[in-house]
């Protein structure tokens, strides 16, 4: 939700949250209590003017945060992102995921995202799919697999961009039309793997790339590990499918166990070194799964998203106009395709997509293979939709 204060407030607390994504590493809890203590903005104050911190921290390390927050050019990233279509999100805005906050201090303290898409909506029907880089045929297929069966029956596929099984995910869901999020260990502008360059072109356009660091930042080793833990947090689930023992797919796991979501496996060959990982995650309390079907049966028990739930009702008039035009042009009966929408409402097949997952999310909409089509609520008035978030 938007934060309180003056216009001029919230934008003096969002280009603070700017330079401390410069200023904190990924996952720092002490800047991440700092910043719940003092404020994004008080915080900014204290490292460039030289003030004590509200707790005790090592001289070389502070020094270390007061240089960084020096060089900080919050106002430059801000700008260079959005000449590239991309955003800074923040926990006071309403596109904030307030699964995230389930991190405590170890929450980021904002998130650049680029694409048109609602990283809060989307997230609400999410799922990972996460594995090995180096991964199998079977492997591969089996992820690719997962990704276009969760994306046509309407849930978000959210991945790392790296090769294998990431990158098999994200093609599945793209493949069928659907929506996918990838989380990147770099800045939203880098194409990182290289030779994911043109895959990350695609998802940049029809969802969302994600990150913590700020536009120009190259990926380390630590920021792979550390940008699990976002994964599993905007994830209602994770899945792994092939991964070794000690696998940063395990990792994002066991975190989406400790933050009480879902963990799931796909079993593979007792003789492959790929899958051991993963057999010993069934050991523990992670689920077995073999297809989107049972995933999604899975993660629907999970609460709040669960199939057989009802959310509160949601009229027409409260959507934005982009996507009350999208909902307007579908047919009443037999639904429509993509292209076919696109067509009818005036609007790309890009933001048709983005559209149509947003009504979704909301209850509006269902889909059914290649084809969308409105709820009809019990009541009979097509102005209310059955569910909402």
């Amino acid at each position: 939700m938007s934060g309180p204060g003056t216009n001029d407030e919230r934008a003096d607390a969002r280009l603070a949250r700017a330079a401390l994504t410069r200023v904190a590493e990924p996952g720092d809890e002490l800047v991440g209590r700092w910043t719940r203590e003092l404020g994004p903005v008080g915080l900014m104050r204290l490292l460039r003017g030289g003030g004590d911190p509200p707790s005790a921290v090592g001289a070389q390390r502070l020094a270390g945060y007061r240089a960084r927050a020096a060089r900080a050019d919050p106002a430059a990233d801000l700008s260079a992102a959005r000449s590239l279509g991309a955003r800074l999100v923040c926990p006071e805005d309403h596109e904030w995921p307030g699964q995230l906050d389930d991190l405590g201090d170890a929450r980021p303290v904002g998130l650049w995202v680029r694409g048109k898409p609602s990283l809060r909506l989307w997230a609400l029907r999410s799922v990972a799919v996460v594995g090995a880089r180096a991964c199998t045929e079977y492997g591969a297929h089996v992820a690719a697999s997962l990704g276009a069966g969760l994306a046509e029956r309407g849930w978000v596929v959210i991945s790392g961009a790296a090769y294998g099984i990431d990158g098999a995910a994200h093609r599945g869901a793209l493949a069928a039309g659907g929506a996918t999020v990838a989380v990147l260990a770099c800045g939203v502008d880098r194409a990182y793997p290289p030779g994911h360059t043109e895959l990350l072109r695609r998802i940049a356009e029809q969802g969302l790339l994600v990150s913590e660091p700020p536009p120009g930042a190259h990926p380390t080793r630590r920021g792979f590990v550390l940008r699990n833990r976002v994964i599993a947090a905007l994830a209602r689930g994770t899945v792994v499918v092939e991964a070794r023992y000690r696998s940063g797919s395990l990792v994002t796991a066991r975190r989406a166990q400790r933050l009480g979501r879902l963990s799931a496996g796909v079993p593979g060959p007792v003789t492959s070194g790929l899958s051991a990982g993963v057999h010993e995650l069934l050991r523990g309390e992670a689920t077995v799964v073999t297809d989107a079907a049972e995933v999604i049966e899975l993660v629907g028990g999970m609460g709040e998203l669960a199939p057989s739930r009802r959310g509160p009702l949601v009229a027409r008039d409260l959507l934005d106009p982009p996507a009350a035009r999208v909902l307007e042009a579908l047919p009443a009966r037999g639904g429509a395709d993509i292209r076919q929408l696109a067509l009818e409402a005036g609007t790309g097949t890009d933001e048709t997509v983005a559209r149509l997952y947003e009504l979704l999310s909301l209850g509006f909409v269902e889909r059914q293979g290649e084809r969308w089509r409105p709820v009809t609520p019990q009541g009979g008035s097509s102005d209310v939709p059955r569910g909402g978030p």
